[in-house]
């Protein structure tokens, strides 16, 4: 009997299908507005992530909730045709992917979103089984679905498997207990300060540093982002961002996670790996949507050259 192929990253979170409307000018109240072109794009914090890793090498797999509507089958046809694993994502009737309008004003290269979170989205809190968890190198977790993120994250912590996690709001128990078992956390500048007080992306890395963790990033978009870990806990280091012309800023973050989840997969140390997401998310924001500029190995490794 074949032995199916052991996956690098197992994500667990949410999925989402994006209509992406770019405008000359996100418009003040009252206002009538031509909208320049229209695009439709799967997306989520966890999707995006996951396709980010899986054109980068690494081999992925979705173990979140699915359903059997439209919504769902469009999600699940975008992750296998990336060649993500889908033998273990959950079924139920009550999930769909989330369903995101976002705005993108052409001018600034800035994104709004408006998102429609009306069914069961994340992990199931029973499933999957352990056994799959403690066989991934990475888990790939956000914030929706917190009761089966928490499962899966002590599951994985206990067997030693890296947990990378894309935290963009605290929805109540048991966040603060998952916040606390993440090993690799990786935060925007906005939700850094929001959990730490602290005015400075720097500041904010170190106060959210723990002997236990093996990396604390806080990402600031065009400024860079600041980072720690066990060789540099001391202060704060500082990763530019590398210049690009922005077209659309949208999923640059989810781009940034899996491309550092790929980089870990493949043993880079923090450095490299924070070097790499910064590169991939670079690349990303030079194109329309979510997910069509995501770069594969090849071209990322030329671009960093």
């Amino acid at each position: 009997m074949a032995v199916p192929p052991r996956l690098d990253i197992l994500g667990f979170g949410a999925v989402a299908v994006d209509d992406l409307l770019f405008v000359d000018e996100y418009p003040a109240a009252d206002q009538k507005v031509q909208v320049r072109h229209r695009l439709r794009q799967c997306g989520g914090l966890t999707g995006t992530a996951l396709v980010a890793a899986s054109r980068l090498g690494a081999r992925c797999g979705y173990v979140g909730l699915l359903g059997e509507d439209e919504l769902s089958r469009e999600v699940a046809a975008c992750l296998a045709g990336e060649a993500i694993d889908l033998a273990h994502c959950v079924r139920r009737p009550d999930a769909r992917p989330a369903h995101s309008t976002i705005i993108v004003d052409q001018r600034r290269g800035t994104r709004t979103i408006f998102a429609s979170l009306d069914g069961a989205i994340g992990p199931d809190p029973r499933l999957p089984e352990a056994d799959l968890i403690r066989s991934a190198s990475v888990l790939l977790v956000d914030h929706h679905g917190l009761e089966g993120t928490l499962r899966a994250v002590r599951i994985g912590r206990d067997g030693g498997v890296g947990v990378v996690a894309d935290l963009e709001r605290d929805p109540g128990p048991p966040f603060d207990e998952v916040l606390g078992l993440v090993d690799h956390l990786v935060l925007s500048e906005r939700f850094a300060r929001q959990l730490t007080g602290r005015d400075d992306p720097a500041g904010a890395a170190a106060a959210l540093w723990r002997p236990d963790r093996h990396a604390v990033v806080v990402t600031c978009g065009a400024a860079g982002c600041w980072y720690l870990g066990p060789e540099y806990e001391d202060q704060a280091r500082h990763c530019p961002a590398l210049p690009v012309e922005v077209v659309d800023t949208t999923g640059c973050g989810d781009v940034f996670h899996g491309a550092y989840a790929a980089a870990l997969a493949r043993g880079l140390d923090l450095r490299s790996r924070v070097e790499y997401a910064s590169g991939a998310a670079a690349l990303k924001a030079t194109r329309r949507g979510g997910q069509a500029g995501i770069p594969d190995r090849a071209t990322l490794e030329a671009f960093l050259a």
